[in-house]
């Protein structure tokens, strides 16, 4: 028997959380590690759309989309058939012993949708830190050269490497050492704290590589187009192209991790291409499979096919049930224009975040693109990150039955990641509780 929601809008039975969430809470912590925690401690029974339905009854607004996952929606009908359909043939091989079709449907779905129109290969992984170790891997090998430039506010996973790549410690990275070598962080493009143009910004960068690392040593930049643990920072017009440029002119590759902004998030197929960008190596994850797990590496055919066979693989990656996934997420968000839904999305929202900005001070920025957008928190007056004010918006939406999420190197962002299908509705019920977060803080 399948469970439906019964209702589109959000309807609390019990206080939040409640009272068998609660229960569950406590048998959780009997079984499950405590480095694994929950913002959010409600407990979901079903889904559809943009409404979580809890163990308790309670049909929750959800805002976050499992962190840009679920672009389609939860319980997506299209995605829902196509893996039903794969777990009837068969759920694994593994695509190194004996290959299935549906593997390579993706790799050319991505090869044709990443920006650029050169010849490119794909391999697929599990996650998306996985994506970005193979991503350093491939650029290495390619290269030749082993460094790797970051930025700061930078989020790319939690393994070993990508946590050294990744620019928070706390809790990504403390005491967790020693990390990979061969990493280099310098300055983003951050236009609300640094003031900085695109150009600027990555004039300062340049530098700074030039000088501590040297161009004839770097393998790759990898960068987020837009951040995302980091704060959702959107760098200034100019940025990203410099950066790009100064690869191709020196030798190095440049990698975009795309992996929270790909899939239509921010109003195109990639974050990338608002300028332009042509990565030499996009990663890809989250929004690809609709909450199945499958990541890609995407790149230049000579750069990718540079790796010695056997060189990439995995027992799980491109499993064909997250593959059916993936073909079927990549069909809906193409027969329901969820590019033009994101840019809708952003249409409406953006300009509700800059009233409330007008409205309470302790709005400092708001920013983003499509449906990926966020406002940062701050003492007013100033710039100084105001993370316990996040801290209590995101509370407050919780107990009134609305997924919110924080973000940023400071704790101190409220970033909106709603499903591309979610209606109107929703989003005026959902910017209404955050008002209303916003007034009980004034």
């Amino acid at each position: 028997m399948t469970t439906t929601v019964t209702g589109t809008t959000r309807q609390l039975v019990t206080a939040i959380p409640g009272p068998k969430s609660q229960a569950m809470h406590e048998r959780r912590k009997l079984s499950v590690s405590a480095g694994l925690t929950n913002g959010f401690p409600v407990y979901i029974d079903h889904a559809e759309g943009s409404i979580l339905v809890d163990i308790d009854g309670n049909r929750l607004l959800d805002l976050g989309s499992g962190i840009a996952v679920v672009s389609v929606g939860h319980n997506n009908s299209a995605v829902v058939k196509a893996v039903q359909q794969q777990v009837a043939d068969f759920t694994h091989t593994c695509f190194m012993v004996t290959p299935y079709e549906e593997y390579i449907e993706v790799c050319e779905e991505l090869n044709r949708l990443t920006p650029g129109t050169h010849a490119k290969t794909t391999a697929l992984f599990n996650s998306g830190a996985e994506a970005v170790e193979n991503a350093v891997k491939i650029a290495r090998l390619a290269t030749g050269r082993p460094a790797i430039v970051v930025v700061d506010h930078a989020y790319h996973g939690r393994t070993n490497l990508t946590m050294a790549l990744t620019a928070k410690n706390m809790p990504y990275k403390d005491r967790f050492g020693p990390f990979a070598p061969e990493v280099y962080r310098v300055a983003t493009s951050y236009p609300f704290r640094d003031g900085l143009s695109g150009p600027e910004a990555a004039a300062a960068a340049i530098r700074e590589i030039e000088s501590s690392v040297g161009a004839h040593n770097v393998a790759a930049i990898l960068i987020e187009p837009i951040q995302g643990e980091g704060g959702f920072i959107v760098p200034a017009e100019g940025f990203l192209p410099a950066l790009s440029a100064w690869t191709t002119a020196n030798g190095a590759l440049f990698i975009a991790d795309e992996i929270q902004t790909g899939f239509c998030r921010t109003g195109e197929w990639f974050a990338c291409d608002h300028e332009g960008v042509i990565p030499d190596i996009v990663t890809t994850a989250k929004g690809l499979a609709a909450g199945m797990p499958l990541a890609g590496v995407t790149g230049r055919a000579e750069v990718m096919n540079a790796v010695h066979e056997g060189g990439l693989g995995g027992t799980y990656g491109g499993n064909p049930v997250a593959a059916a996934a993936a073909l079927a997420t990549i069909a809906t968000m193409r027969e329901l224009d969820l590019i033009g839904r994101a840019r809708e999305i952003e249409a409406k929202v953006l300009p509700v975040l800059r009233a409330l900005q007008q409205r309470f001070d302790i709005i400092g920025d708001v920013r983003g693109r499509g449906a990926m957008l966020a406002f940062e928190l701050v003492m007013p007056g100033t710039t100084t990150a105001n993370a316990a004010a996040a801290k209590a918006i995101v509370s407050y939406c919780n107990a009134q039955g609305v997924v919110a999420l924080s973000a940023g190197t400071y704790g101190n962002v409220i970033r909106l990641l709603p499903a591309l299908t979610i209606t109107d509705a929703q989003l005026d019920d959902g910017l209404s509780v955050l008002t209303d977060a916003l007034a009980s803080l004034a």
